[in-house]
């Protein structure tokens, strides 16, 4: 999974096709505990392009979005806002899958 670098990365990745945003931290224990499904998810959603976020380094995106409880999804189409999960409970594999799925249909 790509590791966002810069407020300007993020802006330009947010206008791309279809990009799903991943707010972690690194002292998370629910962003570790999805951490080893995340490659098996990103396989099967191969035409999405994920990019994970630090939330501690990137607090001003996190804030302008509303992302306050990680780990969290925010997924974007050319610019707009598609749809998010965000919420400061653990997330399964299937819950992620099931929000997935239904993003871009």
């Amino acid at each position: 999974m790509e590791q966002l670098q810069s407020e300007e990365q993020f802006e330009q990745l947010k206008d791309s096709e279809k990009v799903v945003f991943l707010f972690t931290a690194g002292w998370c224990p629910d962003c570790r505990v999805i951490e080893p499904i995340l490659p098996e998810i990103e396989e099967q959603f191969s035409s999405y392009q994920f990019v994970s976020v630090d939330r501690d380094q990137f607090i001003d995106i996190c804030a302008n979005y509303g992302i306050f409880g990680i780990p969290s999804f925010l997924a974007f189409h050319r610019g707009n806002e598609v749809d998010r999960f965000v919420s400061k409970d653990r997330k399964t594999k299937e819950e992620i899958e099931k929000f997935l799925t239904n993003l871009f249909s």
